[in-house]
């Protein structure tokens, strides 16, 4: 077991982006990438001012499709999993409990507008 390990700060404009720790101190790590076990081409990894290591993982236009697409972040020396992501979209939403909440939580917002609005005209 080694000791890396990989903390998200965010996914933006298409870009995973997070801090690779615990790497002996001007060593690169080796972080291997993988979606449906093939390397992700262009991520990156560059060190910060303070030792730590900036990960950045562009998401291929090949995982914005129907489905739930995995990325899997790997110690290259290893082959520990380290962290990982998913992409979910289109149909597979559908079913989705999250899609769900969200539909829910638009519509009792245009129930709470209209709501207001029928009690102003009632007043």
């Amino acid at each position: 077991m080694s000791d890396l390990t990989v903390t998200k700060t965010r996914l933006f404009q298409g870009v995973w982006e997070g801090i690779v720790s615990g790497a002996p101190k001007g060593q690169r790590p080796t972080i291997a990438v993988t979606h449906l076990e093939q390397p992700v081409p262009d991520a990156e990894l560059t060190e910060t001012a303070d030792g730590g290591w900036h990960l950045r993982i562009p998401v291929p236009r090949a995982a914005l499709s129907d489905g739930i697409h995995t990325f899997l972040i790997r110690n290259a020396d290893t082959g520990e999993t380290l962290d990982s992501f998913a992409i979910l979209a289109g149909e597979a939403l559908a079913d989705d409990i999250r899609a769900e909440m969200d539909l829910l939580r638009e519509e009792l917002d245009l129930l709470k507008r209209a709501f207001r609005r029928h009690c102003l005209e009632t007043m």
